[in-house]
């Protein structure tokens, strides 16, 4: 299948969560999102993307958000999601491409991401603790990763500080 993706549009906004609330098994997802929303220093406009059909219907998302690794800017990819219906078709990756791609056109240069070892280095990540980036709760070391947009640029090193809509 084709994807068509995009930035998310205050329209989306319900289409989204409901999105987060059918491929989750509670609406911690979907609540962090409308947090995460509303937080002007985690949220970046064009940053949050949907995976649409070719009649425009959102099935996928992916949310870069504004964090920290010790002070230095980066994001944080999370939540993303696809209609169960539609899993494992690549609306997701679309999704998740997209978002990188948007990102890399901002100038920001590193992501962390919390997830699937085996899933995530398809996009270009890698075990974050192998970069000197960890996070201050446990975590098995695979499941935490971090890819730079900008190989010109330094990656900064620390502990990833998320946006407070996180709990951590």
């Amino acid at each position: 299948m084709t994807w068509i993706t995009r930035p998310e549009t205050a329209a989306d906004i319900p289409a989204i969560r409901a999105i987060l609330l059918a491929a989750f098994p509670t609406a911690e997802e979907a609540d962090l999102v409308d947090a995460l929303r509303a937080d002007p220093t985690a949220w970046i406009e064009g940053l949050s993307m949907i995976a649409t059909t070719g009649d425009g219907s959102p099935v996928g998302y992916a949310l870069l958000t504004r964090c920290r690794v010790d002070g230095a800017p980066a994001l944080a990819l999370a939540p993303c999601a696809v209609l169960p219906s539609l899993q494992r078709t690549g609306a997701g990756s679309a999704a998740i491409r997209a978002a990188l791609d948007a990102a890399q056109a901002r100038g920001e240069n590193l992501v962390v991401v919390l997830g699937h070892a085996d899933y995530y280095p398809r996009f270009g990540f890698t075990v974050a603790s192998r970069l000197g980036i960890h996070v201050p709760f446990e975590v098995p070391d695979e499941a935490m990763m971090a890819m730079a947009l900008d190989d010109t640029r330094p990656i900064p090193t620390g502990t990833i500080r998320y946006p407070a809509a996180f709990g951590l």
